[in-house]
């Protein structure tokens, strides 16, 4: 199939339509503004709706009306509109109604900065609302990846009826790449199927299934079958990239943007002799636990959590894996501060030759 050049919020919400969204609700909010406007003449063109809400609270609303409805919906913000949609959130996960949602991210905390930002790892894997309840979490680092992850992410939503999160910082959203776009779905009868009927085939959901009200006995057992869930996809559904971790003495930890950055560091760095590599997680949640675990603590000197966060927020997941056998350096900016591939190359570098000691 052919490459097209995409901007990386047009080319999410292409992908969408293709894997079958056919309702969207949001909000502007920079820096995923290309997200709505994008859908706001595309979604027509395939017989979807698009909603301006009146608000961030009243756009996750008609998600969950849509997605009650069988429709495949999903929703788009930044990091202070996602604050507003959790409640929403925490009821499409009580009552397992699947729904995509985006998160193109800024800097923080509060109303904070339109420029791109790392800083909303702690609210995407760890708080996303009430309740303790879990969203897979993909966190991609190209404009491909993106489209991939858009495009499929209705599949897990269905499959584990709960919302999908993907977590994309503002650079990805704003940069233009080449992508190959898939081709359509077939959702024919899905789009506008009842949940009761063509989703589930033999389950029967009373209406009071779709509100989040529940008695006490009930509800403990559905978080004991969230709580498998949670366990499946630890099993099963993590996804991540290990990149020349064989001889590494030093290991950085890095997803999206950050990623990029650190693996042209990498490269640099290899080739004048230093022993570098990465673990780069896709999914945020379930996090890459044994490719932490797994590394050869007798080789490894260090691992370097690189992020656009100050302090950095994955830290805490790593080190739990690491087990104090390695060191933990960090390294990054926050705020909309970018970084960038000199400033990248020369902190690892100093880590690793001992210089920040």
């Amino acid at each position: 199939m052919a490459k097209i050049l995409m901007k990386g919020c047009e080319a999410v919400a292409e992908a969408a339509v293709r894997g079958g969204c056919r309702f969207f609700a949001g909000y502007p909010i920079t820096p995923q503004n290309e997200i709505p406007e994008y859908l706001s003449w595309r979604l027509p063109e395939v017989g979807g709706a698009f909603v301006q809400g009146e608000s961030e609270v009243a756009s996750i609303s008609m998600v969950y009306g849509a997605s009650a409805g069988g429709t495949r919906a999903m929703t788009s913000s930044s990091g202070p509109g996602i604050s507003l949609k959790a409640e929403g959130i925490s009821y499409l996960s009580s009552t397992k109604l699947p729904a995509f949602i985006v998160n193109v991210s800024r800097g923080g905390p509060g109303l904070g900065s339109i420029q791109p930002a790392q800083q909303d790892y702690l609210q995407a894997t760890k708080a996303m609302g009430h309740g303790g309840f879990r969203l897979m979490v993909f966190a991609p680092a190209t404009v491909q990846e993106a489209v991939d992850i858009a495009y499929d992410a209705f599949e897990y939503a269905e499959r584990d009826r709960n919302p999908v999160l993907m977590l994309m910082d503002g650079c990805l959203g704003a940069i233009m790449e080449t992508v190959e776009l898939p081709p359509m779905k077939d959702i024919t009868g899905k789009e506008t199927a009842a949940w009761n009927v063509k989703r589930y085939p033999g389950e029967k959901r009373s209406p009071r299934a779709l509100t989040p009200v529940y008695p006490e006995m009930f509800l403990e057992y559905e978080n004991k079958q969230r709580a498998k869930m949670y366990e499946a996809w630890q099993k099963n559904d993590v996804k991540v990239e290990e990149f020349m971790l064989g001889d590494a003495e030093y290991v950085v930890a890095a997803y999206g943007i950050t990623a990029r950055l650190a693996k042209e560091a990498i490269l640099r760095l290899r080739a004048e002799g230093f022993r570098v590599g990465m673990i780069r997680p896709i999914t945020l949640y379930p996090f890459p636990k044994k490719s932490f675990d797994g590394l050869d603590y007798s080789l490894v000197k260090g691992i370097i959590d690189i992020e656009l966060a100050i302090p950095a927020q994955m830290r805490d997941d790593i080190a739990l894996e690491v087990k104090d056998r390695a060191p933990i350096y960090e390294f990054g900016h926050s705020g909309g501060i970018l970084m960038n591939d000199e400033d990248t190359y020369a902190q690892i570098k100093k880590i690793v030759t001992g210089g920040d000691k």
